[in-house]
């Protein structure tokens, strides 16, 4: 099966500045696929190349198979894409803007863009001019969605959106992902890539450090554990396992951080008496934190 996205040795410079550099991605059809990155990392930079809308330095990306320097119409026709920063027309009303962004696309069903429009509880009647951010970003979400695209391309998309529209948010992407669309989602917002992402790539300085399954990076990340025993244990046996460490002993109770496989741990635990273990699980956050302050290694 043809990737969604296929991205080999992508570097895009500013002169001196860095966007992206040596990049290598794929992303299956039908995933979703999380974009992890402070502001300035690439994210952005990554998004515009796959739609030609910027040419790389060097290197090549492709998306179903399709260059998307080479065949950038034909790209454009499976793809919805929601930019960081929308440029409307301000005399237009949001029911205008479709039908003109539709007519270049050779139309859409206009029922499903109001059903869009209901579900983000969106006014179309209102000009450009008159809407508030929050209300942009859900015009920007109806356009990349009013065709029903193979692969939705979403820069920062639910910014600006309340709690409530997030979550109406979210399950439209659900039913998307469910009808077959494949997903790509560059965010800073780590819960909420916790929870919609089938896999996330962390990307640093213009580098992808790291693309795994949010349980699997997870799994690899620092994790505080508390062992209780049913008498005191000798710190010893703990503090030279692999991965083990700030290991702290009070009474019958052992805790410690570790980073990797816990294996080694139960073995020992399992010498002794055990009456409790409780696992603190790393959040997201924590695995992003851990890559941005040096504890990451680099994927490429």
């Amino acid at each position: 099966m043809t990737e969604a996205i296929r991205i080999e040795k992508l570097t895009k410079s500013y002169g001196k500045e860095r966007g992206v550099i040596d990049l290598d991605l794929v992303v299956e059809p039908g995933e979703v696929f999380g974009y992890l990155g402070p502001n300035g990392a690439g994210k952005t930079t990554t998004i515009r190349t796959l739609l030609d809308l910027i040419r790389p330095t060097s290197g090549r990306c492709w998306i179903f198979g399709l260059d998307c320097q080479e065949q950038p119409i034909e790209v454009h026709k499976r793809v919805g894409y929601v930019p960081g920063e929308l440029a409307l027309y301000p005399k237009l009303t949001g029911e205008q803007t479709v039908r003109h962004f539709a007519a270049l696309r050779g139309g859409v069903d206009m029922a499903w863009v109001r059903e869009l429009a209901d579900r983000l509880d969106f006014d179309l009647k209102r000009p450009a001019k008159a809407y508030s951010s929050g209300n942009k970003r859900k015009l920007g979400l109806i356009l990349a969605l009013m065709s029903r695209p193979d692969l939705l391309l979403l820069d920062e998309a639910s910014a600006g959106l309340d709690p409530l529209m997030q979550q109406s948010f979210y399950r439209i992407l659900a039913e998307m992902q469910a009808a077959g669309s494949t997903i790509f989602f560059s965010s800073h917002n780590l819960p909420e890539v916790e929870r919609v992402c089938d896999r996330v790539g962390i990307i640093r300085d213009g580098r992808l450090v790291a693309v795994e399954s949010v349980s699997d990076l997870k799994a690899k990340s620092l994790r505080r554990i508390e062992i209780q025993f049913e008498r005191p244990v000798p710190v010893l046996e703990f503090e030279g396992l692999p991965g083990v460490q700030d290991v702290e002993v009070q009474d019958s109770r052992l805790t410690f951080t570790v980073l990797g496989s816990i294996d080694s741990i139960f073995k020992a635990a399992a010498q002794h008496t055990v009456n409790n273990i409780i696992s603190h699980e790393p959040s997201l956050e924590e695995v992003f934190l851990t890559f941005y302050e040096g504890g990451g290694k680099d994927a490429n």
